[in-house]
């Protein structure tokens, strides 16, 4: 195993370093010569050789999804808690390369920690002279996430000072220890759900180093279902907690500790009804405009209680990380063609996902095992 993990943590350090190959031209992290060649050879990469930059994007996917099979073949022989702190070590400086949310995050945290504003009520647009607007998206939009998140981040935004580097570095601390503390709480209840969760592509690429704040919402359940089998209301308290991040996670708060409930069950097809009903234009507009890959990180906390069903969504997983493919290949974000195309990805993919369960004998018997 030890020559497994040696490979697993070269290709994620290699990912890591690929990540920056899309990084905004206008960040500066610091001024040192070699990381001036380092930037001017991935930006080089990443804007003008896209596909080459594609190709290793879908290489290293591949990658990811082979390791997790091999790891949960033989999670007995790993501990898990520590691969997750390696995990997290090589990935914390790893740049957010398929999204802008992350910057945003710091951004609405600096307004309330830096500048003493109501995030809630002031945009980045409205403070004009700050020097990070040169490479923000959505200044036009306030803060609109829920209350524990902002309770959250502005602990690693006041510690960064308004320094960016700082903030950038203790913002990736504060996800990778909620990744952390997820894979901890699992491994106490079973070992394999532990590594089925660490070693998930799409909590990797979506949540360590994108870095949306899903992966602190999806920990949070982690742990109140943790705590939920040993003293109910702590568990409670971090399932409501988990509602603050965003508050499309609402249900969770009603998880039974009883794992044959039909109550978690209703929940979970509620979750996978609400996600795929995105796709119609009604839906959509009333959340986020489009369905993202993001938003799936949510049925990793159902690990506890329907193991045989998550393992077997790993074709879906996969759909929703390629759905970066007019993006990475071609630089197009939010044009109709780009948000068609990326939902076409994911609809192929899941209705492959779908079929699989019909036909493949031992992938229907685990449906009609959550069904009774």
């Amino acid at each position: 195993m030890l020559i497994i993990v040696s490979f697993y943590l070269l290709i994620l350090g290699g990912l890591s370093l690929y990540s920056y190959a899309l990084i905004d031209p206008n960040i500066t992290f610091f001024n040192h010569p070699l990381w001036s060649r380092f930037l001017e050879w991935v930006l080089q990469l990443g804007y003008y050789q896209r596909q080459l930059s594609w190709q290793i994007y879908l290489g290293l996917v591949i990658l990811l999804f082979i390791f997790q099979f091999l790891f949960v073949k033989n999670y007995q022989k790993i501990n898990t808690v520590k691969l997750a702190f390696l995990i997290a070590g090589l990935l914390l400086l790893s740049y957010p390369f398929l999204s802008h949310d992350f910057l945003k995050y710091m951004f609405d945290a600096r307004i309330l920690t830096f500048y003493h504003k109501n995030p809630y009520l002031t945009r980045p647009i409205d403070i004009s002279y700050d020097p990070w607007l040169r490479f923000m998206q959505w200044v036009h939009q306030s803060y609109r996430y829920g209350w524990t998140f902002l309770a959250i981040i502005i602990v690693p935004s006041a510690l960064a000072m308004g320094k960016f580097l700082l903030s950038f570095i203790f913002f990736k601390i504060t996800f990778a220890a909620f990744y952390i503390l997820s894979v901890f709480c699992l491994s106490k209840m079973n070992k394999r759900w532990a590594i089925i969760f660490a070693t998930n592509p799409l909590i990797i690429i979506e949540g360590l180093v994108n870095s949306h704040n899903d992966i602190i919402g999806v920990s949070l359940v982690i742990i109140g279902i943790y705590w939920l089998f040993k003293k109910p209301m702590i568990g409670r308290l971090f399932l409501l907690l988990s509602i603050g991040i965003k508050y499309l996670t609402l249900p969770v708060i009603f998880i039974s500790k009883n794992k044959k409930s039909w109550i978690n069950k209703l929940i979970f097809i509620l979750f996978i009804i609400l996600l795929f009903s995105l796709f119609h234009p009604a839906m959509s507009s009333l959340f986020m405009n489009e369905i993202l890959s993001w938003y799936f990180i949510i049925l990793l906390g159902f690990l506890p209680f329907y193991e045989e069903i998550i393992t077997k969504l790993n074709i879906l997983f996969f759909g929703l990380l390629m759905s970066y493919y007019p993006f990475i290949r071609y630089g197009e974000w939010l044009s109709w063609n780009e948000i068609q195309v990326r939902h076409l990805i994911i609809i192929v993919f899941g209705l492959v996902n779908l079929v699989l369960f019909l036909i493949i004998p031992k992938w229907r018997r685990s449906v009609l095992k959550f069904v009774k």
